[in-house]
């Protein structure tokens, strides 16, 4: 309960006090209701369009999670062979420093123009967004790994491939679920972003038609079911991660 109470009251807290100063805004009238609805008028969409909103929220999902998965194994995949060849590391890291300053907005409709109003061109939309922490979260923990540790490994007669699985993965953990907290909430925008420009089901196809119907309560509640589905994603890598590591969270619990 002590670790429940340090770990999370604070953040719920401070989500309820945005929205009880959203509930005073919208009600007092300093906002116009039609452009700033209620909190109340938001959560009262979700009896009337619940069935709806979850039919497309599974077609987001599906994209950001055949996404997110490309973008870890192609994020991984960059990451080793950049930590393994170094003339590699110099040649490819700028590319991808400078692949992220390309507007997602300008690649979307480029990617529905060649492949189409499918599933694909968001899952290789997502993949592009998602591969950028994890490859350099992973270059970062690969590169952070103890040299001593490597040079004892070698000493005692370990393979490149022994070195890489006894030390460098390990040591490479945290960095790896730090740039997957990333990832996972970009896969979710990005799946959504894509499905703006070009789609049949989906959050970002629910949102463009409320928005053309000026109905914001609406577009308000995606929004919430578009949060809740980031956080639930987060939730679950922080899980994924204290399985994975578990020395690291009796460590944490000690503390």
């Amino acid at each position: 309960m002590k670790r429940f109470a340090k770990n999370y009251l604070p953040a719920i807290v401070a989500v309820l006090a945005v929205l009880v100063l959203w509930q005073v805004l919208a009600t007092s009238g300093a906002v116009p209701s039609y452009m700033l609805p209620s909190p109340a008028k938001v959560l009262a969409v979700f009896p009337a369009e619940g069935q709806l909103l979850w039919s497309h929220s599974l077609v987001t999902l599906e994209e950001a999670a055949l996404g997110l998965a490309a973008g870890v194994a192609l994020g991984f995949a960059f990451a080793v062979l950049m930590d393994a060849f170094d003339v590699l590391r110099r040649a490819i890291y700028p590319l991808l420093v400078l692949s992220q300053t390309v507007p997602v907005v300008a690649i979307a409709p480029l990617l529905v123009l060649w492949l189409g109003y499918d599933i694909t061109p968001k899952v290789v939309l997502v993949a592009l967004v998602t591969f950028f922490p994890i490859a350099v979260g992973l270059l970062q923990g690969f590169q952070s790994v103890d040299p001593d540790e490597v040079n004892l490994m070698r000493a005692m007669g370990a393979s490149r491939w022994q070195v890489f699985r006894f030390v460098k993965i390990p040591g490479a953990l945290p960095e790896f679920f730090s740039g997957l907290r990333i990832a996972v909430a970009y896969a979710v925008v990005g799946a959504v972003i894509s499905e703006w420009l070009g789609g049949f089901n989906g959050l970002g196809v629910y949102m463009t038609r409320v928005q053309k119907a000026f109905a914001f309560d609406r577009m308000f509640a995606v929004i919430f079911v578009i949060s809740a589905i980031s956080l639930l994603l987060m939730l679950l890598v922080g899980l994924v991660e204290r399985k994975s590591m578990p020395w690291r969270s009796a460590r944490q619990e000690k503390e």
